[in-house]
């Protein structure tokens, strides 16, 4: 079996199982939760506009949009990041000790784990800058 066949493999199982998983387990249900929009989120005379959308209250403000948008982005970089590592480690078993394929799964690992490491600091070098050093409001 070549190697995209694997991970192919390997992803249709990791989803099957998470769709499996998301199945079963008990769900969230909005229909009366309080915390999904109340009215202090609303309008334009509201201290913090929102849209309402099919992902939940997006604030409309800068600040608190970036606030909202940066979990979810740094979910997508852990994520790209575990399936990079997976994919370097696939690559490292299926090496077979060639010193080129060795070389180039090493490669990937450490591209990996450099990028998830850059995207983790930059989140406390941004806090130290922005909200420590300079007191820029809106980024508490």
């Amino acid at each position: 079996m070549k190697l995209w066949q694997s991970f192919l493999v390997f992803l249709v199982g990791f989803l099957l199982v998470g769709v499996t998983l998301n199945k079963f387990l008990p769900q969230k249900v909005l229909a009366q939760d309080k915390e999904f929009c109340d009215s202090t989120g609303h309008g334009a005379d509201s201290t913090d506009p929102q849209v309402n959308t099919a992902l939940g209250c997006i604030p409309v403000q800068i600040d608190g949009l970036v606030a909202w948008l940066l979990p979810y982005l740094f979910g997508i970089i852990g994520g790209i990041s575990f399936l990079l590592m997976v994919y370097s480690f696939i690559l490292l078993a299926t090496s077979g000790g060639d010193p080129k394929k060795v070389q180039g799964a090493k490669e990937t690992l450490t591209s990996a784990v450099t990028g998830l490491l850059l995207s983790i600091f930059a989140l406390f070098i941004l806090k130290l800058i922005a909200v420590d050093i300079l007191k820029i409001p809106g980024l508490n």
